[in-house]
């Protein structure tokens, strides 16, 4: 199997994962336990999840925050320490090059965490933009990254962490905190829809971590959770996916997040395309299904003969108790109550425009 093995590929291995290689890495795709009960206990109780592929760039120097105002859509001109941001970075056109997260640690001193699959093209377009006094740092080698998701994530972390080393507000941080004894940087992020934390630390402490947390929430009903729920999760949850609902070809405002670009900005890289385009010609939408059948990605969205869209993600929900999937619609089409057609394998499978998310916790 190609790819490279995070710093907890063992202990998948004796949990008894799946292995599948997954953005140049080798992870589980789910375990004995199967991707339903696996979604389920994160819903309802707590999942762990190895996110070690995540690439992690440090971006420094007195110029920092305003190669960051310059590379990404968001503002990042007011923020303070220990707060995280989200947000897409766009090419010249307006299409998107990632979508990622920064957290200040303190004024020009910023921690960003990049897609896996995405980090070496993120980090070489950062760097081939930079100007002034900054140093933009790749570490994401030094890193293993974990995941503890669900409603009762806090009770499992409260029993290994001080109170002061948990952040209160999501999308915030404490960046010397500690897990037992285990230094990291203590996130309230996530990307399942639920409350949780993710957990950054040295590599070679990933496995102790690890079997520390599974360990703690024994009685929480705590489990190791694959790609595959992590999937199902995002999607019920409706957050986007790059090559999904944001690529090169789609800009952050058809995917929905125009609330993450900032026009007031004095500018960013893609802010004259993204303007110059108006309104979007497809935008995202949800679609429940009606009919029999699941809808997947890539496939066309009709209705009577007229090609109205394509699907960007689509699965069986296992908490909702049906299947969704995600489509750019042409924008004249309603965002809730249309009724449309996906055609599966030649097949038509009826559906209806949704509000987005599906899932609210």
């Amino acid at each position: 199997m190609e790819g490279k093995k995070t710093p907890l590929y063992e202990e998948h291995v004796k949990c008894g994962g799946k292995m599948v290689e997954f953005g140049g890495y080798i992870l589980p795709v789910q375990y004995q336990t199967g991707v339903i009960k696996e979604h389920m206990a994160v819903r309802t109780a707590c999942g762990l999840f190895d996110v070690s592929h995540m690439g992690e760039i440090l971006v420094q120097g007195p110029d920092a925050t305003a190669n960051l105002n310059h590379l990404l859509t968001n503002d990042y001109t007011v923020m303070k320490d220990g707060k995280a941001r989200y947000s897409p970075m766009c090419y010249e056109d307006g299409g998107t090059v990632d979508d990622l997260i920064v957290y200040k640690v303190r004024d020009n001193d910023y921690f960003v965490v990049v897609n896996a699959a995405n980090k070496d093209k993120d980090f070489a377009w950062m760097t081939g933009h930079r100007f002034g006094n900054v140093s933009m740092n790749d570490v994401s080698d030094r890193y293993g990254q974990i995941a503890l998701q669900g409603p009762k994530a806090e009770e499992v972390l409260k029993k290994l962490a001080k109170e002061e080393d948990i952040p209160k507000g999501y999308y915030s941080a404490v960046f010397e905190g500690k897990v037992g004894d285990i230094p990291c940087i203590i996130s309230r992020t996530g990307y399942t829809g639920e409350d949780g934390f993710e957990f950054y630390l040295n590599a070679e402490d990933a496995p102790a971590m690890w079997n520390l947390l599974l360990e703690a929430g024994k009685d929480e009903g705590l489990i190791p959770c694959g790609l595959g729920a992590r999937d199902t999760l995002r999607l019920e949850a409706s957050m986007p996916l790059y090559g999904h609902e944001l690529s090169a070809e789609i800009s952050p405002a058809a995917a929905g997040l125009g609330h993450f670009v900032k026009t007031a900005k004095q500018e960013f890289i893609g802010k004259d395309a993204i303007i110059a385009a108006g309104e979007p010609a497809r935008r995202r939408v949800g679609l429940k299904v009606t009919g029999k059948g699941i809808i997947r990605e890539h496939q066309e969205v009709m209705i009577g003969d007229r090609l109205v869209g394509m699907t960007t993600s689509g699965t069986h929900c296992p908490y909702l108790g049906y299947p969704v999937a995600m489509a750019m619609l042409d924008a004249d089409i309603p965002a809730e109550g249309a009724q449309v057609e996906a055609v599966v394998r030649g097949r038509r499978v009826a559906a209806e425009t949704v509000k987005l998310p599906f899932y609210h916790r």
